[in-house]
């Protein structure tokens, strides 16, 4: 497995902006998709967005298409997600999530086999 660890949360008002880092290491992530996903107080991990290997395939959730963007650096071996215009609604710890489907079950935590230990991120309104 790969280690990962995000980076980047923290306090914002709404409309602002934050963007998310997840830093892999002990094995290269160029090989697999990545994604992120959320969990906020009281409710089930919920998809985000993925992106495959090496970038041309990135798939969102209804809830956060155009103001979010998911993106790599494969030769940093890193994974991250800009976030604009966030909402209240967006507050939740996010998890970097990674050797995982970008096709075809891509929504469920479960297909996925690594993960961060989580940032939290907070909207005031």
């Amino acid at each position: 497995q790969v280690q990962l660890i995000e980076s980047g949360g923290g306090l914002v008002q709404a409309g602002g902006s934050l963007r998310l880092s997840c830093a892999a290491s002990g094995r290269t992530i160029s090989l697999y998709s990545m994604a992120w996903f959320r969990q906020a107080p009281g409710k089930e991990r919920e998809f985000v967005a993925a992106i495959s290997w090496g970038g041309a395939t990135t798939r969102y959730a209804d809830s956060v298409k155009g103001r979010f963007t998911i993106s790599r650096d494969n030769a940093q071996n890193r994974l991250y997600l800009q976030m604009n215009s966030l909402e209240p609604e967006d507050t939740a710890v996010y998890y970097c999530a990674g050797e995982g489907p970008i096709h075809t079950a891509t929504i469920i935590p479960a297909n996925w086999r690594s993960w961060g230990q989580g940032t939290q991120v907070t909207v005031s309104s």
